[in-house]
Formats: C-alpha cells, structure tokens, sequence
C-alpha cells in the first residue's frame, strides 16, 4: 500500500525551525500503513528536513553551527550569478538534506522519545514551504 500526502508550512526564513512531527504522524496515521517506511520531502533546494530535539536550546546551538560552517554574511558564486543573496541558504540545504526516511511501526512513526521530525528554512525571505509525505508498507 502507498498513501500520498502534502502539507504546507509558512515560515520566516533565515534559519527558522518547525517541529512538523505532528503533521508526519497524522499523514501516517491516515495512511492506514501498520508496517513500513514514511518519506517526508520539502520541494526547494533552501530548506532541510531532519530530526532534533525541538527545544529552544537544540534548536539555537543548531542555527550557531550552521552560520558557523556556512555564513550568510559572505559572498557566494551563486549569488554572483543569481544576485539573490541566497548562496548559503542553497549550501545549507544541501549538508543536511531535503527529505527523510523514517520506519513505520505500529502505525506510528519510529522517533526516538526525544526526537522530532523538523523542516529548516534557510532562504533570505518568508516562504510557504509545500511538504509531501509518502508512506508505503503494509
């Protein structure tokens, strides 16, 4: 069985987190899958799907480590080509990735008690990020 499902989430950009747990587990849920697997994917390459531990401290910490290896602040070939700005937005993407896998047990998606499924918007400007879910299993 495959079940198809699309979400869609506004943010603020500029390194903005949100917890999409609650959707992820909703979608499985409707997706009458007991046993499988749940891809959720964001279309765009300046926002990342990943898991954390969605408290203000993690979350903070992880917007520190990202400028850190991948500034905002400086000048990328991208934004040479594009004059957009958004060089780093691309980059950070791309080092964390813009869908995830996650089992499916029970009917439940498998996170550990401590663990939420976030999307990350790095892009320069407030965006309505559109979400698909596929859960595929039996």
């Amino acid at each position: 069985m495959v079940h198809t499902d699309t979400f869609a989430v506004s943010t603020s950009g500029l390194c903005d987190v949100h917890d999409i747990t609650p959707e992820l587990s909703r979608v499985v849920a409707e997706s009458q899958v007991r046993q499988g697997i749940a891809c959720v994917a964001c279309a765009g390459s300046t926002a990342a799907i990943t898991t954390i531990e969605f408290e203000p401290g993690v979350v903070k910490d992880l917007q520190e480590l990202l400028e850190k290896l991948v500034p905002h602040a400086r000048s990328y070939h991208h934004d040479a080509t594009w004059g957009d700005a958004n060089g780093y937005a691309h980059l950070r993407s791309a080092l964390l990735g813009t869908s995830l896998a996650v089992p499916v047990e029970d009917g439940r998606p498998v996170l550990g008690t401590w663990q939420q499924v976030v999307l990350v918007d790095f892009d320069n400007r407030p965006r309505k990020r559109s979400l698909t879910v596929v859960v595929s299993g039996e």
